[in-house]
């Protein structure tokens, strides 16, 4: 979680299956006005979903609502670790002790220290940025100096990198990287679990975040990760803003995770 006083600096500074992560095409708004009534946010509140299913053959993502840059808050923290291993494995290394270490309470308990610490350790916004072309990312621009959660990007690329984690195509990212990610984002500390998991009726990996703007008092909650449904694995992104509280925002994306998921299983 981001803290109340990043949240102050930073207002002060005011793949796929089968398939290469750019090569990746989105079926964009589809499903919106159906989305939005099921959904029903909150007149000051937005929120946009993307889906994949990784088991239908030739399948693309789905988009639901607006597909436009969000504010990342913690969800980053996925991106971070996927720079940092490209990173070590561009040198020739594994992740030394202290990064590992900082890379385990960074992905499960949200550490903010630890974010910071790699986020530095990529080169900040500019190796992020190398990182994500390299991912097939086109849309996520990093966060200015030492502000990460300021990170911005979108649900279609939410998708692109967990298609380079999840998916079974090719990808940058090796299968001990893939797994060493995979695995951490089903280890999510008690009272973290929420978002797209309320989509699961089996297993989830996940990675959620929540930053409350000082300037509104409103809130960006987003949860990305893959989830089972049906027998079916589905790799989701949902991002929002506006919120007026952070259980306000929970609610919102769980509903608008389940009703994602559910419109792109009846398709």
């Amino acid at each position: 979680m981001l803290n109340r006083t990043l949240s102050v600096v930073a207002t002060a500074v005011t793949l796929l299956a089968g398939a290469a992560p750019a090569a990746m095409a989105a079926e964009a708004g589809s499903g919106t006005t159906a989305f939005r009534t099921a959904v029903q946010a909150p007149d000051t509140a937005r929120v946009t979903a993307a889906v994949l299913d990784l088991d239908r053959t030739g399948a693309e993502p789905a988009v639901y609502g607006d597909d436009t840059p969000y504010d990342t808050a913690s969800i980053v923290k996925v991106d971070i670790l996927a720079a940092m291993l490209l990173h070590a494995r561009d040198h020739r290394r594994d992740l030394t002790a202290r990064e590992s270490a900082e890379a385990q309470v960074m992905i499960r308990n949200s550490d903010n220290t630890a974010a910071t610490a790699l986020w530095r350790a990529i080169g900040e916004a500019p190796g992020l940025t190398s990182a994500n072309k390299r991912l097939g990312l086109t849309s996520t621009q990093g966060g200015p100096g030492g502000l990460w959660g300021l990170t911005r990007t979108t649900a279609t690329d939410q998708i692109r990198l967990l298609g380079a984690i999840f998916g079974t195509g090719a990808t940058p990212l090796d299968t001990a990287s893939r797994n060493r990610i995979g695995t951490l984002m089903t280890e999510i500390s008690t009272g973290q679990s929420w978002g797209v998991s309320a989509a699961a009726d089996s297993g989830w990996a996940l990675k959620n975040g929540w930053l409350m703007r000082t300037t509104t008092g409103r809130w960006d909650i987003n949860s990305i990760g893959r989830v089972t449904n049906g027998g079916h694995r589905y790799l989701v992104a949902v991002l929002s803003n506006g919120n007026a509280s952070m259980p306000d925002g929970v609610n919102l994306v769980e509903r608008a995770v389940r009703t994602a998921v559910s419109e792109t299983a009846a398709r």
